[in-house]
This record gives C-alpha cells, structure tokens and sequence, in this order.
C-alpha cells in the first residue's frame, strides 16, 4: 500500500470528453449536479442489450456505456496485453478482477484516451461511435461479477452503538468492537441487480419474551445502507495477505442494501449471529468505481476516540492510517406508493460519510485473510450500515425510528417505522471535492413487493 497518490492524466479536471452528456453543464437544470460519470470516472459494470441475451462488459461515460466487447473487436484496445482484451470480452467481471488492479488501471487508462477529447485513440473511437457506444437507457444492468462469497462487516462504530443501545441500554457497545472488525458470512446467490423487486420474506417471529415464536411475514423490513466493496486477485488457503498489500485485492466500490427482516434478526441472531433475516436478498449497484478512479478522494483514516485501543500491528499500516479512508458521501430515499402515485419526488431519510467509518475497507480485508481464508476475485465484502454521528446521518430504520418507538412522518402525512409494500428505497453516492471533479455511483434500488 503506497501513501502516495497516484493521480495522473485520467483525473485532470480539465479533461473533457466527446461524448456530449458526460459534463456537469451538459444537464439543463443548472443548479443540478450533472452526471455521476465523467470522463474522470469511467466505472466498470456488466449489461446486456435490449435484444441479446450475451452480457458484455461496459464502461459508464455519461449516459452511454462504451461496450468493451464492440471496441476490443473494432481494435480500440489493442495496445493492451491479449489476456486483457480476452477479458474485456467476457461475461462478467471476474476475468478483469483476476488479472488484479494494474491490468484494470491500464483499461482505464485506454478508455480514458478513447472517449477524451484530442487525442488519436479518440480520433478513431468518434468515427466507431454507432458501434461502441449504446444508451443506458435501452441496456439492461446485471450485477457486475459472479460472486463466489460475500462476507457482511459492521465497521460504523455510530451504527454498532446505536443499535446495540437498543437492545443492551447498560452495554451497548461489546468490548471486542473497537479490537476486531466484526463481520458474519452472507449468501451470495441471493445477491440481485439494482432495479430487482425485494420480496418481503417470511420467518420465525417472538412477540413476547414469554410467548412462543409464530411463523409468518416479516413485519419490520428494513433497509441498510453500505458500500460494496469488490475484490481481485487471490491468495491461496493458508496465506494471509498484510496490510501493505491489501489495496491490491481492492477492486473497486459500489453501493450496497443489505435487506434486514428485524423482528426475524432479533429471535435468531444468538448465539451464532444473523441468518434467515439476512440472507433472503441484498441488492447491488451496477457500476465499481475503481480505486483509481477515488485515488483524488482518499481521506486519513477515522480518528478514534481518546482512550480508544490501537489496531493491532496486523491492522496498522502507516499508509492506511494517511488514506486509508473514502471520502463518499451516502444518500437514502424513500418512494412511497402513495407518493409515486401523486407524482411527488422520493423523500430523502439520510446522508453519511463512509469516512465516519471506524474500520478501513483495507483493514476489513486484511483481516477477512488474516487466519489464512482464501480470497477470490468477485468475491463481495460488505462494510455494514455506514451511519454517522448526527440524527440525519443514520443509515437504516432501527436507528431513525429506534426500532419502531418513534415513527417518521413522510411529506404527505404518511408514517413509517419499517417498510410497507410498494416502497422504493433509493440509495446514490458520489465524491466531490475542490479541484477535483465530481464522481458518482449511479442508484442502488429496490422495490417492496409482498
């Protein structure tokens, strides 16, 4: 891990591309933010078109996708090594996330001069525009990797507190938090693309401490807010991988909801931790935004409280203390029934900083690795619900409503404690800064349908 950066051309804030809508003023509102993908951001994500059943993989460029397949056939990435161009015709994002960071970063770099405007890779790309770039409105996006495990954290010490004030007012936070990052093993084959309807599940409930348990529809359906954080490369089983390495494994970051069925969680979590009430959906972001890519929006890691323990050396990396954190803000909103039927805008719940994070993404792999687990690439860790320390920044419902005790009011007189069928909860993201040019995430959704 270097506690340099390593900015370079593809993050110049001058850089303008040829294609049209990847500006900030190229969106008639001009009081609104404009694209979550310029030139300087170029994520990658798995689609399919309208009328092929093939992915491919894509290249968000404002509100194109540049087709990786189409350009590597047409030649436009022809100065990369052949096991590169093999994977930029895959059908997901493994083959890329395999050949690990530095055979990425070179895509990147490629697709950089392609879609920029002045340079003789874009020269070419214009004259195949018809053919190498396609909308996304007439795409279809997938979940960008096959996913072979995907392990949950819980690193917001802001979240861990709340939540466990809920349920242990005298001990909210349990003594091994601020030592080890915190995590449990999800389902990976219930992980679904953005857009995706979330069927409220059914389970085993307790009313009360005395009654029996009832099996039924979950009641307190809620939503998390979270980054996803995609793996690359491997290490094999028995070999942990050190801090100093671990940004190597970093892919990328996307968006993450990790579904919860509380009244479920709260009857089945002990002894052995979250299950049913977990695994029955998580929804992804369709586009990873490369570490190169947040190479201008890495932040100091989060600066614990006095009298805090240090990491451990396992988990300490001078590097990852300088910028080992991300400066993403997290938004939420909630789309009622009622409100899309009145035609009235998603109401917005909360904003938090994933820098608010007590564990760094690096620190969170590094310790996945540290007993010798092998890790895979496409393999998804989950940071846990990233909340703040302000009213506004909490990341899920058990926090804004304090597990139901005290509803919200909408705009429109409706309340919520959880989720009711027919809600739409929209998650975005983005990284801004002076000097730097604004980058986004696009939209992590998912409807309620009973």
């Amino acid at each position: 891990m270097s506690g340099t950066p390593r900015l370079d051309d593809t993050h110049d804030v001058a850089l303008r591309s040829w294609v049209e809508s990847a500006h900030a003023d190229a969106h008639p509102d001009a009081s609104a933010v404009g694209t979550d993908f310029p030139i300087q951001n170029l994520p990658f994500g798995v689609f399919r078109h309208e009328f092929e059943e093939r992915p491919h993989l894509g290249i968000a460029i404002g509100d194109q996708v540049l087709d990786c397949l189409e350009a590597t056939r047409a030649g436009c990435f022809h100065a990369l090594d052949p096991a590169v161009r093999d994977a930029l015709q895959s059908w997901s994002l493994n083959g890329l996330m395999a050949l690990g960071r530095t055979d990425a970063r070179a895509v990147r770099g490629v697709a950089s001069r392609m879609l920029r405007v002045g340079t003789p890779e874009s020269d070419a790309a214009q004259k195949l525009r018809d053919r190498i770039l396609v909308p996304m409105a007439r795409v279809s996006m997938l979940v960008p990797a096959e996913i072979g495990d995907y392990t949950d954290f819980y690193a917001s010490m802001f979240h861990a507190r709340r939540v466990g004030a809920l349920f242990r007012p005298d001990n909210p936070l349990l003594p091994n938090y601020k030592w080890i990052p915190i995590g449990y093993h999800g389902r990976a084959s219930s992980i679904v693309a953005s857009g995706s309807p979330v069927r409220r599940p059914s389970g085993q409930t307790q009313k009360g401490a005395d009654a029996p348990p009832t099996f039924g529809p979950c009641a307190n359906l809620d939503y998390e807010v979270e980054l996803a954080i995609w793996v690359c490369g491997d290490n094999a089983i028995g070999e942990p991988i050190p801090i100093a390495r671990a940004e190597e494994h970093l892919f990328g970051l996307g968006l993450l909801n990790d579904w919860s069925a509380r009244d479920m969680q709260s009857w089945e979590y002990q002894p052995l931790g979250p299950f049913l009430a977990k695994n029955f959906v998580s929804t992804v972001s369709p586009w990873v935004v490369t570490l190169d890519a947040l190479e201008p929006f890495r932040l100091p890691a989060f600066v614990r409280e006095a009298g805090d323990p240090q990491p451990l050396a396992y988990l300490d990396a001078a590097a990852d203390r300088a910028r080992g954190g991300f400066g993403v803000t997290l938004e939420v909103s909630l789309l009622t029934a009622k409100m899309r039927d009145g035609g009235m805008p998603p109401h917005r719940l909360s904003q938090s900083e994933a820098s608010s994070l007590y564990w760094t993404p690096a620190q969170l792999l590094t310790h996945h690795a540290s007993n010798g687990c092998n890790l895979r690439p496409g393999d998804l860790l989950g940071s846990g619900t990233v909340s703040g320390p302000t009213d506004n920044s909490r990341g899920c419902l058990l926090e804004i409503t304090r597990r139901g005790a005290d509803p919200m009011t909408l705009p429109g007189g409706e309340t919520r404690t959880f989720l009711l069928d027919g809600d739409e909860v929209i998650m975005r993201g983005w990284c801004e800064r002076p000097g730097a040019a604004r980058i986004g995430f696009g939209e992590c959704r998912g409807t309620v349908r009973g």
